[in-house]
């Protein structure tokens, strides 16, 4: 009977999935758009208006399609539960056999479910920027910023992910106060999208002669590398651009003449910048795009609050934006979204953070 009670288990860990399924999927919104339609279509029925009536099934049929997926998912538990209660009675292998089977089958079609929920947005087959921006804090914000960007480096290199530095305003003792990275790669935007947000760091400070605990944040913005077709219209008015000498370590990656471009959005405030290039005109554009991805992910993300405040999702959307904390004198890094709690800091701190993202994905945030 151990075999059962694993069983069992395993079960309920595949009702959780499809709960969380359900809630990306907009199930329960779904089911009342159905009943909309459905209305409507009684209406229309009777002034005999058939064009509009079957546009109305066409959206009805296409909502039922992904009411039908869970419909599925409840008859296969339920076909498995009830070959449980055969096999007590019977006690027969062969029908423990048939549940393997039968959950094997559900688990993958789950798993296909929750890979393409991961990668649904519009934009997560595209290439990507990743912005890491030191807080307040000084010397500790701009190391921390330098071990994030590491961490992501190590990553990225992990995901086979081409990376190229855009812009970087090095600190004091060769730590970060900003950094943009450009990354390529399949569905860099994807994978990435969900790092948005603040880290936090809290540590003895090795910059503190008492050795004292210390609080510490560096953000992070990860935008998409929009496509030609996608039009942002930015007029010449409400941007400032300024040309500079580059700055860094020097040396064959680092652009040293007067060539960089810093773009501001007068409107918003939003600043790109670009030194990556000797060419004033190609690090112009690069600014350009990036000011465009950055204008068009901040509309998708408003988007997003408007429509959590309107389901009632989310009281709090600033608690949302601390996503992880890496409290390494614990020991301890949790995610504060998937509540995932991880103890190999060096591993995590070292590239080895697919694990959290995996799980923000298939949670939908």
């Amino acid at each position: 009977m151990l075999e059962i009670s694993i069983l069992k288990k395993k079960i309920k860990k595949l009702k959780d999935k499809i709960t969380i399924l359900k809630r990306n999927l907009d199930y329960f919104y779904i089911k009342k758009k159905i009943k909309l339609i459905n209305f409507k279509i009684k209406k229309l029925f009777k002034k005999k208006k058939f064009k509009k009536i079957s546009s109305l099934y066409k959206k009805k049929n296409n909502f039922l399609k992904k009411i039908n997926i869970f419909k599925k998912f409840k008859k296969k538990i339920k076909d498995i539960k009830n070959w449980i209660k055969i096999f007590k009675l019977e006690n027969d292998i062969n029908i423990l056999k048939e549940i393997n089977i039968q959950y094997k089958a559900i688990k993958n079609k789950i798993y296909v479910l929750e890979s393409y929920m991961m990668f649904n947005h519009k934009n997560d087959k595209n290439n990507c920027y990743l912005d890491i921006q030191s807080g307040s804090g000084g010397l500790e914000s701009q190391d921390w910023t330098k071990m994030l960007l590491k961490m992501y480096l190590k990553y990225l290199y992990k995901k086979k992910f081409v990376t190229k530095i855009i812009s970087e305003t090095v600190g004091d003792n060769g730590g970060i106060k900003s950094i943009t990275l450009s990354i390529k790669g399949k569905f860099a935007f994807g994978w990435l999208r969900t790092e948005t947000g603040i880290h936090r760091l809290v540590r003895k400070s090795p910059f503190d002669a008492g050795k004292k605990r210390h609080t510490t944040f560096s953000s992070i913005f990860v935008y998409p590398a929009l496509t030609n077709n996608i039009d942002i219209n930015l007029q010449s008015k409400n941007l400032r651009i300024d040309v500079y000498r580059s700055s860094g370590a020097g040396g064959q990656h680092v652009n040293r003449t007067e060539s960089a471009v810093r773009i501001t959005h007068l409107p918003t405030g939003i600043v790109t910048q670009c030194q990556n290039s000797r060419s004033q005109h190609k690090n112009k554009n690069t600014a350009i795009k990036q000011l465009k991805a950055k204008l068009y992910e901040i509309e998708i993300k408003k988007k997003k609050i408007e429509k959590k405040k309107i389901n009632k999702k989310k009281s709090n959307i600033r608690s949302g934006n601390q996503i992880r904390s890496y409290i390494l004198d614990d020991s301890r890094i949790k995610d504060m979204r998937t509540k995932l709690e991880r103890k190999d800091i060096n591993n995590v701190l070292n590239g080895d953070i697919h694990e959290f993202i995996k799980k923000s994905l298939k949670m939908g945030f």
